[in-house]
């Protein structure tokens, strides 16, 4: 190292006596959000990228809730920017008396600017902080804002939140009706670019959007929300007048609802509660909660409110009616086969961090509480053959509780699911620091023995998995635990199942399925992926799920061999070699390679693909996994007529 890089090094290295005044850095305007910008959208990932539309649609969500937009527009452009058009009041462009620019100008390019703290211009939003369309200009490599209100037009352009011209107001014509009444045109048009400094992909995915549009839609009955793809020429409106109860009746399609869905809305001290719900004949919840437009993915206070008043309403059902001896039934009892909506408005709501997603106000908790408890008893009063069917459910699902207990207990004496034995079968890893450690869910004992022959058994264990486990979508907890396969993939994850799952205990970070590449391997991968889904779900939040990319061909011609992995790479790979002399061998199943081609195909982390499962639309999911695997063959029918063509390799 010379002295000049040894002097440069030094200057860098943080030094307490140099912690002085001129170290304080002040980070002006949007700065901060350009240099944090996981701070204030989540994350540089998809889930930032798309945040981005969501803070701009929220704005005009807003006007809707206040009474003032009918209609939003939202438009995926052929150059991956977004517009989002609404006919709300238009964003103010008088000049701002404390900053003496434009007001449409603050909002913009000033964070915690907005009209919706004092509570004069919205009585209820989401985006209380005031940061929402500032970020997104701050993110934006290009922002472009144009603005109807009282007979003008406003347009400004900013470039990566800076404005790049004054704020031009023109004068519009006034339409005039049949009638010869004056209106005027009021809405506001942002047109933005995501800047590829900041993300890490500026593809935006329709069907992502789409479930939050759609979402938007069903928490705001009555509002037209179109969403447009320039890309490939698609285009939805969402429009729902049954508002949440539709949105119900939504997730329960596919699946038999033995009740009409039960809806209310109720008003205590400024704060709205709506909630609807039904029962369907399945195992899983199904409960979705929202404060002010804002999916609370992690629940709050509503949410608890909501479950205590439903637990104590059926319980006092069951005992004042003589439906039940000596059962006291839970909340997992309660909410078995539920699906519900919860939206509340709350003028001021407290969400925890800037991505929102659980709320925190405690008076909430008990006002949800009272309000449901005391409605929900009326209308079992009211509809006792309801009332008894619901009823009957819960306690049938607090005996299956008690049964799957029995199992596990049993199921524990044997010894299956300690960890401190692990499976005879699991061939485990020399480390032990789940976050450098993986393991390989493999399908037979063929492949099982390659892997684990081919594997680098410092970080990766390999569990080979015989023939298809449980299809858990149609059963209960106590038959898992009568499945040897199951139990085996339990115990060796660490995590338990059910009430005793710790998230914290997951012996490995990387889950990796692998299967064969045909008909048999996808089965397998589906019921995998469903009990996952189903019973591990935090497996697959926290990312820690994967499905490995096996191989389909290997083609080789004189010295040249390679692997590839579609039947469009293959013929691509075909046509530059030529098709003379070419041999291609074709991978039925991973006990035909090798382990060292195992190995450098599908194992080694420098050259394998693997594909990690992630949750962006948990409905949709739900409505995929509920088709897929449920007991309507007529559903599963149509799906796989609508999806064969997309399907690339198939095996019959």
């Amino acid at each position: 190292m010379t002295n000049q890089q040894d002097q440069q090094k030094q200057e860098q290295q943080p030094s307490p006596q140099r912690y002085a005044a001129e170290e304080i850095q002040v980070l002006q305007g949007l700065e901060a959000v350009r240099k944090r910008p996981g701070m204030y959208v989540g994350s540089t990932g998809a889930k930032g990228l798309h945040h981005l539309v969501y803070e701009v649609v929220d704005n005009s969500i807003d006007e809707a809730m206040a009474g003032f937009c009918k209609k939003i527009i939202v438009i995926i452009n052929k150059d991956n920017s977004v517009t989002v058009i609404d006919d709300g009041r238009g964003i103010p462009f008088d000049t701002h008396p404390q900053f003496h620019v434009s007001a449409l100008e603050v909002v913009m390019t000033k964070l915690h600017a907005g009209g919706k703290f004092d509570k004069k211009s919205y009585k209820v939003s989401g985006g209380l902080h005031g940061v929402g369309i500032s970020v997104v200009n701050a993110l934006s490599k290009k922002v472009y804002v144009v603005v109807k209100r009282d007979g003008k037009m406003a347009e400004q352009t900013y470039e990566r939140g800076n404005p790049t011209t004054t704020v031009a107001i023109q004068n519009i014509q006034v339409a005039q009706d049949n009638q010869g009444d004056k209106s005027q045109e009021t809405g506001t048009t942002v047109t933005f670019w995501p800047d590829e400094q900041i993300f890490e992909s500026i593809e935006f995915s329709y069907d992502l959007l789409a479930a939050r549009l759609r979402e938007l839609a069903f928490l705001n009955k009555g509002i037209h929300i179109t969403l447009r793809d320039e890309r490939g020429e698609k285009e939805q409106v969402f429009h729902y007048n049954g508002g949440i109860k539709e949105f119900v009746a939504y997730l329960n399609q596919n699946k038999h609802q033995f009740h009409e869905t039960v809806h209310f809305e109720k008003e205590k001290d400024g704060i709205s509660i709506e909630i609807a719900f039904a029962y369907n004949e399945g195992y899983q919840e199904n409960v979705y909660s929202y404060a002010n437009n804002i999916n609370t993915i992690e629940g709050g206070t509503h949410l608890i409110g909501f479950k205590s008043a439903m637990t104590k309403c059926f319980n006092k059902y069951a005992e004042q009616h003589k439906m039940s001896d000596d059962i006291k039934l839970t909340s997992d009892d309660v909410f078995e086969g539920l699906s519900a909506v919860i939206s509340i408005k709350v003028p001021e709501p407290q969400f925890e961090g800037q991505t929102k997603t659980k709320l925190g106000n405690s008076d909430i908790k008990g006002i949800t509480d009272s309000l449901v408890f005391s409605t929900l008893s009326a209308f079992l009063e009211e509809n006792p053959s309801i009332a008894r069917l619901i009823v009957d459910k819960c306690i049938n699902a607090a005996n299956a509780r008690d049964a799957a207990r029995k199992a596990r207990d049993l199921t524990r004496r044997k010894g299956a699911l300690d960890s401190a034995s692990l499976p005879g079968k699991l061939a485990d890893c020399s480390n032990k620091d789940p976050a450098r450690c993986e393991i390989y869910l493999v399908e037979g004992d063929s492949a099982g023995g390659s892997a684990k022959q081919g594997r680098n058994r410092e970080f990766q264990a390999i569990l080979p998995l015989r023939g298809k486990i449980l299809n858990v979508e149609k059963a209960r907890l106590h038959k898992i635990f009568a499945n040897n396969e199951i139990v085996t993939m339990i115990t060796a994850l660490g995590t338990g199942i059910g009430d005793e799952f710790t998230i914290e205990k997951a012996r490995y970070h990387k889950i990796i399925i692998m299967t064969d590449a045909d008909v048999d391997g996808a089965h397998i991968r589906t019921l995998l992926l469903t009990f996952f889904y189903r019973y591990l779900r935090q497996l697959i939040e926290h990312g820690y799920i994967y499905i490995a990319q096996p191989p389909l061909y290997k083609i080789a011609k004189g010295k040249q061999a390679q692997y590839v992995y579609s039947d469009d790479e293959k013929d691509k790979l075909v046509t530059a070699w030529g098709e003379e002399g070419i041999g291609i061998q074709r991978y039925k199943g991973l006990g035909e390679m090798n382990p060292d081609q195992l190995w450098e195909t599908t194992m080694d982390p420098d050259h394998r693909t693997l594909l990690q499962v992630t949750i962006e639309d948990a409905v949709e999911a739900d409505k995929i996994f509920t088709i897929l695997m449920g007991d309507d063959v007529e559903p599963r029918k149509q799906f796989i007529q609508e999806n064969a063509k997309l399907v690339a390799n198939l095996d019959v």
